[in-house]
């Protein structure tokens, strides 16, 4: 499936970052609970509640990609798969800020997933063909979990990222 998804991803050069801001990617929408960031903690977590608005009550969060066993809240990060900034350069600039509202929060696709601060902030706004993650048994699904973002939103590749997907699909059995 991956593969076929990622056969129709046009490949382009990137936009520009131009107008870029993270502002224009509505996220972790404060006026509507449990906020988005609270459901991936709690989804992605192993008893995992809620306390209250402010805190998540945890207590147990593996981070696929560096394989970490994370205990304290602060600790993790919902990542955006593919990350903003790399959305804007991929066809993200066009979109309506609703539509760009709704990727940000998506929790329908592979798109957020909770990871250790380290990884993400590691990963930055990278992708495959400038970062992997290091668990290389998370390769796989890291590759499908990326080309399925980018297939659902009709965002662009470029050919290094194409590239880069396609060895990292090798990795799948």
């Amino acid at each position: 499936m991956a593969r076929t998804e990622l056969a129709t991803l046009a490949v382009e050069t990137p936009h520009s970052l131009e107008g870029y801001s993270r502002e224009k990617f509505e996220h972790w929408i404060e006026d509507h609970w449990p906020r988005t960031r609270q459901v991936v903690l709690i989804r992605d977590g192993k008893h995992v509640g809620v306390q209250s608005k402010a805190q998540t009550a945890s207590k147990n969060w593996h981070s696929p990609y560096d394989d970490r066993i994370l205990t304290m809240p602060s600790e993790v990060h919902v990542d955006h798969v593919v990350p903003l900034a790399n959305a804007w350069r991929s066809g993200a600039d066009e979109w309506s800020a609703a539509r760009r509202s709704k990727f940000a929060n998506d929790l329908s696709t592979t798109q957020l997933i909770a990871v250790s601060v380290v990884a993400n902030r590691a990963k930055g706004d990278q992708s495959p063909d400038q970062w992997v993650p290091p668990n290389t048994a998370f390769h796989c699904v890291y590759g499908r979990a990326w080309t399925h973002v980018k297939f659902t939103y009709g965002l662009s590749v470029t050919q290094k990222e194409k590239d880069a997907l396609i060895s990292i699909l090798d990795t799948c059995h």
